[in-house]
């Protein structure tokens, strides 16, 4: 990890209680980052933030030890059941996950509990977690809905409310949702109210003003945070060459991990078909993957036992995964900042990664957009056809529902050498 992505301020130069300095030291964190420095002095002299900043910029911590600080000033019984004081919406069951394991060890010391509300799985486990009381809420927003329905907890004495990724809460319909919520909260300026957001666009600043108490708006070059750190290159293969070509690259690639985004889910399946026929560990990532096989898939990811992880853009917001050395534009995205977001998935927290990207016959269209967008050409690599591996085709079948697709199981690697940038 470099520390060029590093401000100046300390941690220890904060007027933070030593419960929360110590997990912060549990975390291994001595400066802050960008968006921290902005906004935790904000934050922690009790005024309101709304920040725009992408997503491995540090945003999940700046709100988490805001939130503990807000709350041991008021300093309540963390005893016996009681309702929640700190309420955190996430986009994604995955982002909400994330911030629970933050919360856990950046709060280590304060006794605090956190609960999680997400769908998919752990039903009756989760209601049971909650109706014994937590401190911290983080959840997603139906599900928090159906156990605030039934009467599970109530949010009239919350304290501090914070939405992450709220271009996106828009982008996946959350919108209704979110708002029943805040108006079942004390008024904006009885809490502390923080907000993040990719893009701080009207949509995110009309629910900012509607549901916040006069935020101060802080905004960290959002078009380039995580771009400057990704070496970016970009093919331009036919239709008929970009599989070979992505297959050729990710065996010259070696054991670096890997996330490959498609525009289509169908796109995702045909390719996990292709890579488990030529011998490439890879499995796809979609929104109808049953929660618990989803995290198994992503915990294998992470420990090194899947390579690739394929996925389209709805189903991978939200993923914290680090370390992630390759992101892979198998399609151009259509939305520029999507393209953003998909590199992000590399160079988080200061390292650096590698952004590939084909401009294909069908998507290169996109191409124009996205350079204005991020404010650059993104730079030209070159690749001999002639060496191209000849590939083993699936037996690929359309997957049905309820049903199982086919695939080749014993399809192994034949021919060519992987392909070589120049």
């Amino acid at each position: 990890m470099t520390d060029n992505h590093l401000s100046e301020l300390r941690f220890d130069s904060l007027a933070l209680s030593e419960s929360i300095q110590a997990g912060i030291r549990d975390a291994g964190f001595e400066f802050c980052t960008p968006i921290q420095a902005s906004t935790l002095p904000i934050a922690l002299q009790g005024n309101d933030v709304a920040g725009q900043a992408q997503t491995g910029t540090g945003k999940t911590a700046a709100f988490l030890i805001a939130t503990f600080e807000q709350l041991l000033k008021t300093d309540k019984p963390t005893e016996g059941p009681r309702n929640p004081r700190a309420f955190m919406l996430a986009p994604t069951r995955e982002l909400a996950i994330q911030i629970a394991k933050d919360a856990e060890l950046l709060g280590k010391h304060t006794n605090f509990k956190v609960g999680l509300a997400f769908g998919g799985t752990g039903y009756e486990q989760q209601r049971k977690m909650l109706a014994d009381g937590v401190d911290l809420l983080i959840g997603t927003p139906g599900r928090i809905i159906d156990y605030f329905k039934q009467g599970v907890f109530k949010l009239n004495e919350v304290e501090v409310a914070v939405l992450d990724e709220a271009d996106r809460m828009f982008d996946l319909g959350f919108i209704k949702d979110i708002r029943y919520l805040l108006r079942r909260l004390p008024d904006p300026e009885k809490r502390l109210n923080m907000l993040f957001s990719a893009t701080l666009s009207l949509r995110v600043m009309e629910l900012a003003y509607e549901h916040m108490n006069e935020p101060e708006l802080v905004q960290i070059e959002p078009d380039k945070v995580t771009a400057d750190r990704v070496r970016q290159a970009i093919f331009f293969p036919s239709n008929e060459e970009k599989m070979p070509l992505l297959i050729g690259l990710i065996r010259e690639m070696g054991k670096g991990r890997i996330m490959v985004f498609v525009n289509m889910k169908r796109e995702a399946e045909r390719m996990e078909a292709y890579f488990e026929a030529n011998d490439i560990n890879a499995a796809a990532i979609s929104g109808d993957v049953p929660q618990n096989k989803r995290m198994r898939m992503l915990k294998k990811f992470q420990d090194g036992e899947l390579q690739v992880l394929i996925g389209t853009d709805v189903a991978s917001r939200g993923l914290h995964i680090p370390d992630v050395e390759y992101v892979i534009n198998y399609d151009l995205p259509q939305d520029s900042e999507d393209y953003v977001h998909r590199i992000g998935r590399t160079a988080r927290a200061g390292a650096t990664g590698d952004a590939i990207s084909f401009g294909c016959e069908t998507y290169a269209m996109s191409l124009p957009d996205i350079e204005e967008y991020i404010g650059h050409k993104i730079p030209v690599a070159n690749y001999d056809p002639d060496l191209l591996p000849e590939l083993t085709k699936p037996k690929f079948k359309p997957r049905k529902p309820g049903g199982k697709r086919g695939g080749n199981k014993g399809g192994k690697r034949s021919g060519g050498r992987p392909p070589r940038r120049k």
